[in-house]
C-alpha cells in the first residue's frame, strides 16, 4: 500500500523535474490493492448500516413526503396526492400502502431522488426497508467515491483509505443512509462530479504532455497548444452535475464554483507546460468546451430526470402549454417544455415565498452553526416509555428511543481545524489539492446563508462532510509524513491512530441515539453534550 503523505511532487524536487514530469503526475502503482481495500472499507460500511435499517417500521420525519411520492410516482410517471398524513402514515406501517388518489400533487424538488426510493420500493414492497434501501446504497457509494477520491488527491492508498473509515464513522452519513430523504442522493452525485472533474484534471494533463512528448518539444514555448473539445471525465462531471439538480436544485452551486476551479486547473496546466500569456486563452478556447461539457450537458440530463412527468399527462402543471398556446414560452419551446418552465416558476415561488419565510420548526438550525454541530436534528423519538416495557430496566423512572441527525462530534471539529489548515495550504503553499475541500465545503455551505430566513435543517449538512473529511485525511496526510520519514513517521503514524481511535470511539458512544434504541433518560443526556443539542 502506497502511504505517503498528500504531495505529489515535494516541493525541493519540483524544479528538477522536466515540464512533462510535472505534467504527468501518474498515480499509485497499487492499483488491485487500492480497490481491495476500497471495496473492503465500503463493504464493512454497508454492513454497519444494514443492521436495523427497517426499524422503526413507519414513515419517519421527512419520510412522510419522499417515499409516499416516490410509490405514486411508479405507478403514474409523477407524483399523486395522499389523505392526511395521520390517517394514512399508520395505514402504511400496517403494509396498506393502496390509500393514494389520482389527484396531481405539486411537489417542490426534483423527481430523480424519488425515482431511486421508488426503485428499493419496487424490489423489497412499500414498507420501511424498501424506502431506505435506496439510501443505504447511494450512502456506501458516497464513501467509496470519497476513498477513490481522495486517493487520487493524496497519490496514497493509504490517505484515501483513511478518508473512508472516517466517513464511516460519521453520524450523520450514518443515519442519513439509513432514512428515506433525498440528500443522501444529492451528496453522492456531487462527490461523483467532482471525482469526475479530478480525474479529467489528471487526463487533460496528461494529453498535454503527450503532445510535448509527440513533438519532441521541452515546453510551449509562449504557445496555446492543443485545444481538447472532447474530454470524456469533464462530460461525465456534467452527468453527475445534471443528476444531482435533479435530486435537489442546490447542486447549482456546486456546478457553478467547481466549473470556475476546473478551467483555473485549465489555465494552470497551460502556464506549467510554457504558455505563457497565451494560457489566459483558455478562458474562451478551454472554457467554451467546458461549459458545453458541463452547464449544457447537465442541462439535458436534469430535464431527463423529468420523463416520467413529460411522458404523462396528468401532473401538477403538465397541461399548462396546451392550455396557454400564445404564450411565448410555449412558441420557443413547445407547450411540453413551456408547462415545465411553469412548473418550475411555481416552485421557485414556494421555494422563496412569504410561506415558507415564515414558517417555522423546532429544530430550525442556521447554518452558522452547521461546522461545529450546534443544532443536531431528531429524526424520531418515543417518550415516556414505561419501566419493563420495550427494553427498559424496571429500575429505570422512564426511558425514551430517538434517532438523532447528528454527526460525530470529534470528527466534526477536528475537520473544521482542519479545514482553516487546508486553506493555508491552498492559499499560503499553493497547494491545490486542498482547494478541493474548500471550495467542496463552501460551495454546499455558504448559499444557505441567504435563504436563512426560512427554516434551515443540520441534515442539509450531508453534502458538507464528504469534502471536510477530505481535508482532515489530507491534513492527516500532512501528519503522517513521507514513509522514509524514521522517527517522524512513526509519531506521525501515532497521532493518526489517535484520531481514528476517537473518532470510533465517539461514534460508537453515539451510537444508541442513531439508531432508536432503548435508553433511559440518563443514558439519554450523557449524550446530549450541549442544550442546543435537545
Amino acid at each position: 500500500m502506497t502511504a505517503t503523505a498528500p504531495s505529489q511532487t515535494a516541493p525541493s524536487r519540483l524544479k528538477e523535474l522536466s515540464t512533462v514530469e510535472k505534467l504527468s503526475d501518474p498515480m499509485p502503482t497499487d492499483r488491485l490493492w487500492g480497490w481491495i481495500v476500497t471495496l473492503a472499507i465500503t463493504v464493512v460500511a454497508f454492513g454497519m448500516r444494514l443492521v436495523g435499517i427497517a426499524t422503526p417500521g413507519k414513515l419517519v420525519f421527512d419520510e412522510t413526503y419522499y417515499p409516499k411520492d416516490a410509490w405514486t410516482l411508479s405507478k403514474f410517471g409523477y407524483e399523486t396526492q395522499w389523505p392526511d398524513g395521520k390517517v394514512v402514515n399508520p395505514q402504511i406501517a400496517e403494509g396498506v400502502a393502496d390509500g393514494f388518489t389520482d389527484q396531481a400533487s405539486f411537489v417542490v424538488h426534483p423527481p430523480l431522488g424519488k425515482w431511486l426510493i421508488a426503485a428499493g420500493e419496487h424490489l423489497f414492497g412499500m414498507d420501511s426497508f424498501g424506502w431506505r434501501f435506496p439510501s443505504l446504497v447511494f450512502g456506501c457509494l458516497t464513501l467509496m467515491i470519497v476513498i477513490r477520491l481522495v486517493r487520487r488527491l493524496s497519490r496514497s492508498t493509504m490517505i484515501g483509505a483513511l478518508a473512508g473509515v472516517l466517513l464511516m464513522f460519521d453520524g450523520l452519513s450514518f443515519v442519513m443512509s439509513r432514512i428515506g430523504l433525498l440528500d443522501i442522493f444529492l451528496g453522492f452525485f456531487l462527490v461523483a462530479a467532482v471525482a469526475c472533474l479530478l480525474a479529467d484534471r489528471d487526463w487533460s494533463r496528461t494529453r498535454l504532455a503527450r503532445h510535448l512528448m509527440a513533438n519532441k518539444l521541452t515546453d510551449l514555448g509562449g504557445h496555446f497548444g492543443p485545444v481538447q473539445w472532447f474530454r470524456p471525465w469533464r462530460i461525465a462531471a456534467g452527468v453527475c452535475f445534471g443528476l444531482a439538480c435533479g435530486t435537489k436544485w442546490n447542486g447549482l452551486y456546486v456546478l457553478a464554483a467547481f466549473a470556475v476551479l476546473s478551467l483555473a486547473w485549465d489555465i494552470g496546466a497551460r502556464k506549467l507546460a510554457g504558455a505563457g500569456r497565451m494560457a489566459w486563452r483558455g478562458l474562451i478556447l478551454d472554457g467554451v468546451p467546458a461549459f458545453v461539457s458541463t452547464v449544457i450537458v447537465g442541462i439535458g440530463c436534469y430535464i431527463a430526470t423529468w420523463t416520467g412527468w413529460l411522458a404523462t399527462s396528468g401532473g401538477h402543471l403538465r397541461d399548462w402549454g396546451a392550455n396557454n398556446p400564445d404564450a411565448l414560452s410555449v412558441k420557443v419551446f413547445g407547450a411540453p417544455l413551456a408547462s415545465l418552465w411553469q412548473y418550475h416558476k411555481e416552485i421557485f415561488a414556494f421555494h422563496s415565498g412569504e410561506y415558507i419565510r415564515n414558517a417555522e420548526h423546532p429544530y430550525d438550525a442556521h447554518p452558522i452553526g452547521w461546522l461545529v454541530m450546534a443544532r443536531p436534528i431528531g429524526i424520531d423519538a418515543v417518550n415516556d416509555i414505561p419501566p419493563g416495557v420495550d427494553g427498559c430496566p424496571t429500575t429505570a423512572d422512564k426511558c425514551l428511543q430517538v434517532i438523532s441527525g447528528a454527526g460525530t462530534p470529534v470528527l466534526w471539529w477536528l475537520a473544521l481545524v482542519a479545514l482553516v489548515g487546508a486553506a493555508f495550504f491552498w492559499l499560503g503553499t499553493r497547494d491545490w489539492r486542498f482547494g478541493v475541500p474548500v471550495v467542496g465545503v463552501l460551495a454546499n455551505w455558504i448559499p444557505w446563508f441567504f435563504v436563512a430566513d426560512r427554516p434551515q435543517f443540520f441534515f442539509y449538512a450531508i453534502t458538507i462532510i464528504p469534502f471536510s473529511v477530505t481535508a482532515l485525511a489530507l491534513c492527516l496526510g500532512k501528519v503522517l509524513g513521507d514513509a522514509d520519514a524514521g522517527e517522524r513517521r512513526k509519531v506521525g503514524a501515532f497521532a493518526v491512530g489517535a484520531v481514528v481511535s476517537l473518532v470510533g470511539a465517539n461514534f460508537v458512544f453515539l451510537y444508541p441515539i442513531l439508531t432508536d434504541q432503548t435508553l433511559t433518560y440518563y443514558e439519554w443526556v450523557l449524550r446530549m453534550w450541549f442544550a442546543s443539542w435537545i
